[in-house]
């Protein structure tokens, strides 16, 4: 295995361990009533939004005490902070889009949550493949 794929596989583990079913406190029945445009993502607008509601919740990826380093909370600790969660321009190497998508390790929201919608995973992959801008 290539140092990038352990990498990754590194960065798997962590958040796979990040949220734990008895830790999640606040999911409704819905991911999120987030709508995301096909092009000209914003991160204020769709992006954070999405995550607040979906995964920066107590015991998740918020800023309290919990196993997993990453903070969805806002822009600096979702794309700064942990190398290969979010690759500027590159979706298919973004850690965070294999989690959404199921691809690599459990798939995040986990249950109880319902997953993301295909509309806001495109969303999350359009904001990464335009830059993972902060605007």
């Amino acid at each position: 295995m290539s140092l990038r794929g352990l990498a990754l596989a590194g960065v798997a583990a962590i958040v796979a361990l990040s949220c734990k079913d008895e830790n999640i406190t606040g999911l409704g029945d819905s991911p999120s009533n987030v709508v995301f445009p096909t092009r000209d993502v914003s991160y204020a607008v769709h992006v954070q939004i999405l995550f607040n509601q979906t995964c920066a919740l107590g015991g998740c990826h918020d800023n309290g005490p919990h196993q997993s380093p990453l903070r969805l909370t806002e822009y600096g600790y979702a794309v700064l902070t942990i190398p290969g969660v979010v690759v500027a321009g590159k979706p298919d190497e973004s850690t965070l889009v294999f989690r959404i998508e199921g691809r690599v390790g459990e798939r995040m929201p986990p249950p109880p949550s319902n997953p993301l919608n295909q509309n806001q995973i495109n969303g999350i992959r359009t904001w990464i493949a335009e830059g993972a801008k902060n605007n």
